[in-house]
């Protein structure tokens, strides 16, 4: 089941993240909307544990969005830094690595 985005909402992310509702290119506004829709398959998959196309959907959605992730870390750290803290994606680290 495909998770479909109104284009209010779709103008809302890139308005919110991308810099206007028009500048669907920034990658900012395509980690932001992949995130939503990541959410929303997510949410699908804990009610339909075996469908498998959304899984696989899921995975691709990931993987995508971990690229535009190392491009950005890349080419400008503090736009990445910025980015992870308004969409909560990464989990803070705890200041031991845990190993001895």
């Amino acid at each position: 089941m495909a998770t479909y985005i109104t284009k209010e909402k779709r103008e809302e992310i890139f308005n919110e993240y991308g810099g206007n509702s028009s500048n669907s290119g920034s990658i900012e506004g395509q980690i932001a909307l992949f995130t939503f829709r990541i959410g929303g398959l997510t949410d699908h998959l804990k009610e339909n544990k075996k469908d498998h196309s959304s899984r696989r959907a899921l995975l691709t959605l990931v993987g995508k969005r971990k690229r535009l992730l190392t491009y950005l870390y890349k080419k400008d750290i503090n736009r990445y830094r910025e980015i992870i803290e308004k969409l909560q994606i990464r989990k803070s680290s705890v200041s031991g690595s845990g190993q001895y």
